[in-house]
């Protein structure tokens, strides 16, 4: 290889590098200036989002989805409030999730709330659920990542932050 062929190699991966930057740069900027804004990771809504016969949608296969309802121990997610889910319980999660940011409450009833949860640099959805149980003994709820195999805990970790804020009577104050 002479020396031009290598030089026109290092000039190539040097332009490579910097656009990769730029467009990083680019990215991080655009997600500063506009956080809420959809990105090309926000996807459309799932198909069979709310509640039939009483049961949330199962989980799909992929590990990036839990349920309350689910019977599988790897999509298992135990119901939030699981002695006695009461109207006002429900009513301080509605509190509790309009208090999140990058949250939006996209339906709702008298027993049933649905919110799309927006990652903060990426811009990926995840679409989550909860309805109160018929015989008001709990709150379902049914946590899902649009997009790709794995959601590194996230769907998890946002469920068991929402069950401590309830614990505590933190969604009564909105």
């Amino acid at each position: 290889m002479s020396v031009a062929q290598t030089k026109s190699r290092l000039s190539i991966f040097r332009i490579l590098a910097i656009a990769l930057v730029v467009i990083a740069i680019g990215w991080i900027v655009a997600r500063m200036a506009f956080p809420n804004r959809p990105t090309i990771f926000a996807s459309v809504p799932p198909e069979g989002i709310g509640v039939r016969t009483g049961q949330l949608a199962p989980c799909p296969s992929t590990p990036n989805c839990l349920s309350s309802q689910s019977s599988d121990p790897e999509h298992y997610i135990a119901p939030l409030s699981a002695n006695e889910a009461t109207e006002e319980q429900f009513s301080s999660l509605k509190s509790l999730i309009q208090q999140r940011d990058r949250a939006k409450i996209v339906a709702e009833t008298d027993n049933y709330l649905y919110a799309e949860f927006t990652s903060p640099w990426m811009g990926f959805v995840d679409d989550v659920e909860f309805v109160l149980n018929s015989q008001g003994k709990s709150i379902d709820v049914r946590s899902a990542s649009r997009l790709g195999e794995s959601d590194l805990g996230a769907n998890r970790k946002r469920v068991e932050t929402i069950r401590q804020q309830l614990l505590q009577g933190k969604g009564s104050e909105a």
